[in-house]
């Protein structure tokens, strides 16, 4: 699933495409799923102009000028492609139809991805809006760390593979109970996590201008399992847990009760 670094990318790229122009038509090709139905899409978004589209957590939104928005989410295996005359894109869910023949096609094998009128975000802080006092207090359970990070309701927009990454930098096994760990710990990943995403999203901007599909790993330096080692030459451990898999070194400090 996308995290923030290529939501953000795709995302500003998708508003340098599409910003502007008006919603001709929306195709709803597969809305089983969906929970909005395709006459609902059809009144309230065709015809109108798109403002803007811009990240929310792990989503997408697209802002038309009356106010109305559209959220859409890729989920685990949903892509998105650009296309003018004909959609060739098997496992289409639905097509926005732009004026100027620019249109996007949402896909999804597992018909999972989905697109929904006037979406409410989660009640979970946008992880590039951090601050101490807000990571004090979610931290204040007796779980692990990165089941705080992966929880959306708690931080928006990170998800298995960033948190694994963003623990390794601050060098906290990703077991740690959240409560056990120090203050200065928690000053560092305020510092370390809009860090390492910024980052993570630059260099993907940077390799591949216009991209709007298809999340980039290359960059990742732990949570990839080409890599058996840390940038510092630590061994990296892989768990397998149901269908997370979560990667570490034992340079991470176990942080637990006393």
């Amino acid at each position: 699933m996308p995290e923030i670094p290529d939501v953000e990318v795709f995302s500003k790229n998708l508003d340098k495409f599409l910003a502007g122009r008006k919603l001709v038509k929306i195709k709803v090709v597969n809305g089983k799923k969906l929970p909005d139905t395709a006459k609902a899409l059809s009144k309230n978004l065709e015809g109108k102009i798109l403002k803007r589209i811009y990240r929310s957590g792990k989503e997408f939104r697209f802002e038309f000028e009356d106010g109305t928005l559209l959220g859409l989410h890729l989920m685990l295996t949903g892509d998105m492609f650009l296309f003018s005359e004909k959609n060739d894109h098997h496992s289409t869910i639905v097509e926005l139809h732009f004026e100027g023949n620019k249109n996007l096609a949402l896909t999804d094998r597992m018909r999972n991805a989905y697109i929904k009128l006037n979406p409410v975000d989660k009640e979970g802080v946008d992880a590039m809006e951090l601050d101490f006092k807000y990571l004090k207090k979610i931290f204040n359970r007796k779980t692990t760390i990165k089941n705080i990070m992966l929880d959306q309701d708690l931080i928006r927009g990170i998800g298995n593979g960033y948190s694994d990454e963003i623990l390794w930098e601050a060098r906290i096994s990703p077991y740690s109970i959240a409560s056990a760990i120090p203050d200065e710990k928690i000053k560092e990943l305020v510092k370390i996590i809009p860090a390492e995403l910024k980052a993570a999203a630059k260099k993907i901007d940077k390799a591949y201008p216009g991209r709007i599909n298809d999340e980039v790993k290359e960059f990742l330096k732990i949570h990839r399992k080409v890599n058996d080692k840390s940038p510092t030459g630590h061994p990296i451990h892989i768990d397998t847990k149901g269908s997370r898999k979560t990667y570490y070194t034992d340079e991470q400090v176990l942080y637990a009760e006393r």
